[in-house]
């Protein structure tokens, strides 16, 4: 995602809102008007500045973020942001609370307000994907023409990097999607015996959501992430740059428009990219 479309999401509501609360302890700390109104007592000096106990938490929330944004494989602003909210609000909570106990509660009520009015924004962009419901449906399609390269998703609705990755995929599908290559997901939380059939776990601590697999001939050709030869799995960011590069699609899709009759090819081809 380019600079210029990030701050246009950014602009959304649900951003805005969501990084003024990750920051509402420290603006009002750093604001004089509003900190001397709130934090002000009688036999209390430079109530303004931060005390080792509130800096403490501010670095354990910097570590605990980063390490989550790592695990999470946030790629972009916006991934990261999405990410920390969570830990940034419970960080903030704990402040207030520190400060005074009805600051806390206040601003938890002030969390679930927002959480219930402003729910993240969803993708709502164009896309070519084929939900697919069970393996006998998906093996079906693969074995159906043999034409047709297929990139399948494998996920879960609950693992961020499979909702980090959506959008992702979503563009993808839209911009390479051709009569013989296709794109497909599959949700493994609902439909675990395709996780095993592909050998993708789908537990809470598994580092294999999502699986993306390129089936070429009905076949499995490669996937991320992926073992090396010790059998360790490999950390794979999910970007479009990866995914594009990784999996060839620019070939991919040069090869299916050249298969393709001149009828069925699309207007504009992407030879250029």
């Amino acid at each position: 995602m380019s600079w210029k479309k990030e701050l246009r999401v950014l602009a959304k509501p649900y951003y805005w809102v969501n990084i003024l609360l990750a920051i509402s302890y420290l603006l009002a700390k750093k604001t004089k008007v509003i900190c001397t109104r709130l934090f002000q007592q009688a036999d209390q000096e430079d109530v303004c500045d931060m005390d080792s106990r509130e800096v403490e938490i501010l670095f354990f929330l910097l570590i605990v973020v980063m390490i989550r944004s790592r695990k999470t494989g946030s790629v972009t602003m916006i991934n990261y942001l999405t990410s920390s909210f969570l830990y940034t609000k419970v960080a903030n909570m704990i402040l207030w609370a520190y400060a005074d106990f009805r600051y806390g509660l206040g601003f938890l009520l002030i969390c679930v307000l927002v959480g219930m009015l402003l729910p993240e924004p969803s993708y709502r962009g164009p896309e070519h994907i084929t939900y697919f419901r069970n393996a006998q449906v998906f093996e079906e399609e693969l074995a159906r023409d043999k034409r047709i390269s297929w990139l399948i998703c494998f996920y879960t609705v609950w693992n961020p990097t499979c909702v980090n990755f959506a959008p992702i995929f979503a563009e993808l599908s839209a911009e390479y999607n051709t009569e013989l290559l296709k794109f497909g997901k599959i949700d493994i939380g609902r439909f675990p015996d395709v996780g095993q059939k592909f050998r993708i776990s789908d537990s809470s601590f598994s580092r294999q959501l999502p699986t993306v697999i390129l089936f070429q001939q009905g076949k499995e050709v490669d996937r991320r992430p992926c073992g090396d030869a010790k059998g360790k799995l490999q950390k794979f960011f999910f970007s479009s740059d990866n995914v594009r590069a990784t999996f060839g699609l620019n070939q991919l899709y040069k090869q299916a428009v050249e298969r393709l009759p001149a009828k069925e090819a699309p207007l504009e081809s992407k030879k250029s990219k």
